[in-house]
C-alpha cells in the first residue's frame, strides 16, 4: 500500500477538524521558546565575573574544606575572632638528593636552593591573594607555608584552595622550663675543678687527645644569651678579640613582646631568662679561669632567641630553624648557607596540648638534617610515665632526642619523659639517647661572672650538642653524616637496661641507647674504672647504618 507523506497527515487533520489541536501545538512550541529564552538570559548574567572582598567555598557537607584546618584555628577564628594561622602549600620541596653530597657546603647550598626556589615559584598566587586584600602576612621558605592573621572567612577561602595542603595554628605556647638555683658571683680561679657532668661523659679524656671542639660552631635556640658572659664572650663567633659583628651570628625572632627586658627585634645577643646562657654554656662554656662549663671549649657558638620569657610560638621556633638553615645580617637580606652551624641546641617544645599540630615543625627539622645540621632537642620534662615524649621536635626520627640522668649516676630523672611516641602515631622509641641533667652549674644571664644551677632535660641537652661537636673535630670524616654520627654516639654509649616503657633494648624507651661516653666515641676504648656499679656492660649492637670500618680520630695540627 502506499505510505502517505506527513504533509498529507496533518493537511487531513486540519480538514478533519484538527485546527483545535495545531493551536495546541503551536501554544507549546512558543512556551518552550520563552523557556529558553529566559534561561539562556540567566545564564548570561552568571557567567559575568564577580570579586568579593573573601571568596568561600563549600565542597562538602556545607564547612569549608574543614578537613584542611586544624582544630586550633577552627576554635580561635570563631565568632568573627581572628587569629594567626599556616597556610602550608602542597607542593613541597624534594630534598633527597642531599643525602648524595658529601660536604656541608653542598648541602647546605643545595637544600637552601631547594627551599627558596619551591616557595619562590609556588607562593606567588597566594601572596597577591594576600596583599589584594591588604591581609597581614610573612613567608617561610624552611617550610613552604605562609603565616597569615585573618579571620574564619580568610581561613575558609585559603583551605579551599587546591594549591593548600592544610592551615595550622600559630599557638602562643608557654615552656615550663626549668628554673635556676641560687646565683653565685665567681671569683678568679673558683672553683678549679670541672664540673660533675662534664666528668661524667669523659670529655676531659677527649681534651687530653687534643680535641676540644675546634672548628666547630654550635647554634642556641632558646631565651637568648648573654653574649658578654666570661665563659661565652671568647667563644662567639661574632667577637674577634677586639670587636664585635653580629651579622650572621645571631637573630631575635621576637617582635611583638610586651616589657621584656631585652625588648623587640635585639640588634645584640640578649637572654631574657637565664635558659640560654645556661645550656649554651654547658656546650661550650669555659672562662679561662677555673670554670670548666662546657663540654667543648674550642667550639664556637652563634644564637637565635625564639622564647619570649620562655614563651614561643611555632612562626618564632620556624624562624629560628630557617635563619640557622642560611644565616643573615642584623635586619634581614640575602642568607648565607656557609654560615650554618654545624649542630643546634633545643631544649623547647611545641606542646600539641597548647594547640601545636604535630606535624607543624617537622619539614623545618628534616631540611636541617638535610643540610648536614645535626639538631638535639630535649626528650621534654614530663615524666616518670610511659609515652611523655609527646612535643615537637623531640618526637621526631630527624631530631636527636635526649633524656636526663641524675648526673653522677645511671639513674633517669624522674622528670625525665620516656617514650614510645604516640602522638604522631609513629610509636618510635625515644629518647635516643641521655646524658646529666640534674644539678648542672653553667651561666647565669644577670652578670658576666654570674653562675647558677639548674635540672631538666634542657640541661642534658647541651651535653649532646657538646659531645657532637667533639666527635667531629676529632673525626672529620663523620662531620655532617647525621645517620653516622648518631650511630656512633648511640654504638659508644654505656647501656642501661630497663623495661619500663617496653623492651630492655638496646634501645630502650627510658634511657635510649644509654649514657653516652664521648671518649669511647672518639678512641674506641672506655677510661677506667667504669662509672657506677648501675651501667651493665653493653651487648654489641647491630649498627644501624654507617660505614664498615670505624673512623679513627684524625690528630689536631700543631701549633
Amino acid at each position: 500500500m502506499k505510505k502517505k507523506s506527513a504533509f498529507h497527515s496533518v493537511h487531513r487533520n486540519f480538514r478533519e477538524g484538527g485546527f483545535f489541536k495545531l493551536r495546541i501545538l503551536f501554544g507549546v512550541l512558543l512556551w518552550f521558546a520563552a523557556v529558553t529564552i529566559v534561561l539562556f538570559a540567566l545564564g548570561r548574567a552568571s557567567a559575568q565575573p564577580r570579586t568579593p572582598a573573601v571568596q568561600t567555598h563549600t565542597p562538602r557537607n556545607g564547612f569549608p574544606a574543614a578537613n584542611k584546618m586544624a582544630p586550633w584555628v577552627m576554635e580561635q577564628t570563631a565568632n568573627g575572632q581572628q587569629a594567626e594561622f599556616f597556610v602550608v602549600l602542597a607542593d613541597q620541596a624534594d630534598l633527597s638528593g642531599a643525602a648524595n653530597l658529601q660536604t656541608k657546603a653542598e648541602k647546605g647550598r643545595y637544600v637552601y636552593n631547594s627551599l627558596l626556589n619551591k616557595s619562590q615559584t609556588t607562593q606567588g598566587p597566594i601572596l597577591q591573594w594576600l596583599r589584594d586584600r591588604a591581609i597581614e602576612h610573612q613567608s617561610f621558605y624552611i617550610v613552604n607555608a605562609i603565616l597569615v592573621r585573618g579571620t574564619r572567612q580568610v581561613a575558609d577561602a585559603l583551605a579551599a584552595r587546591p594549591d593548600v595542603a592544610r592551615i595550622e595554628g600559630n599557638p602562643r605556647i608557654h615552656n615550663d622550663l626549668p628554673q635556676s638555683g641560687p646565683v653565685e658571683i665567681s671569683q678568679p680561679q673558683t672553683p678549679a675543678t670541672i664540673e660533675p657532668g662534664i666528668n661524667y661523659t669523659h670529655a676531659p679524656q677527649v681534651w687530653a687527645l687534643g680535641f676540644t671542639g675546634q672548628t666547630i660552631v654550635i647554634a642556641s635556640a632558646d631565651t637568648g644569651v648573654r653574649w658578654t658572659h666570661n665563659a661565652l664572650k671568647p667563644h662567639y663567633r661574632g667577637w674577634d678579640g677586639q670587636n664585635a659583628d653580629h651579622d650572621y651570628n645571631w637573630h631575635d625572632s621576637i617582635h611583638d613582646s610586651v616589657s621584656n627586658p631585652c625588648g623587640n627585634d635585639s640588634p645584640f645577643p640578649c637572654d631574657d631568662f637565664f635558659h640560654g646562657s645556661h645550656t649554651t654554656g654547658t656546650a661550650i662554656g669555659d672562662d679561662g679561669m677555673g670554670n670548666q662549663i662546657g663540654m667543648a671549649p674550642g667550639a664556637k657558638w652563634i644564637g637565635c632567641r625564639n622564647m619570649d620569657v620562655g614563651n614561643g610560638t611555632p612562626a618564632r621556633y620556624i624562624e629560628c630553624m630557617e635563619f640557622f638553615l642560611a644565616p643573615y645580617p642584623i635586619g634581614g637580606r640575602q642568607g648565607d648557607p656557609t654560615k650554618a652551624p654545624d649542630i643546634t641546641i633545643n631544649s623547647w617544645s611545641c606542646p600539641t596540648s597548647e594547640g601545636c599540630s604535630a606535624n607543624t615543625l617537622q619539614a623545618a627539622v628534616e631540611a636541617q638534617a638535610a643540610a648536614g645540621i645535626m639538631m638535639v632537642a630535649a626528650a621534654q620534662n614530663s615524666g616518670p610515665n610511659c609515652s611523655t615524649v609527646t612535643d615537637p621536635p623531640g618526637i621526631y626520627a630527624a631530631a636527636y632526642s635526649i633524656g636526663a640522668l641524675t648526673t653522677g649516676t645511671d639513674t633517669i630523672a624522674g622528670f625525665s619523659s620516656r617514650g614510645p611516641v604516640t602522638a604522631d602515631g609513629s610509636n618510635r622509641i625515644k629518647p635516643d639517647i641521655a646524658a646529666p641533667g640534674t644539678g648542672t652549674r653553667s651561666c647565669s644571664n644577670t652578670g658576666d661572672s654570674a653562675y647558677t644551677t639548674a635540672s631538666g632535660t634542657s640541661m642534658a641537652t647541651p651535653h649532646i650538642s657538646g659531645a657532637m661537636a667533639l666527635l667531629w673535630s676529632a673525626i672529620p670524616s663523620l662531620r655532617h653524616q647525621i645517620t653516622d654520627s648518631r650511630n656512633a654516639l648511640n654504638n659508644s654509649a654505656v647501656f642501661i637496661s630497663s623495661t619500663q616503657c617496653g623492651t630492655a633494648g638496646p634501645p630502650n624507651n627510658v634511657y635510649g641507647w644509654g649514657r653516652v661516653d664521648i671518649f669511647a666515641a672518639v678512641s674506641g676504648g672506655s677510661p677506667t674504672p667504669t662509672p657506677t656499679a648501675t651501667a651493665t656492660p653493653r651487648p654489641t649492637p647491630t649498627p644501624r647504618a654507617g660505614p664498615s670500618a670505624r673512623p679513627r680520630p684524625t690528630p689536631p695540627p700543631r701549633p
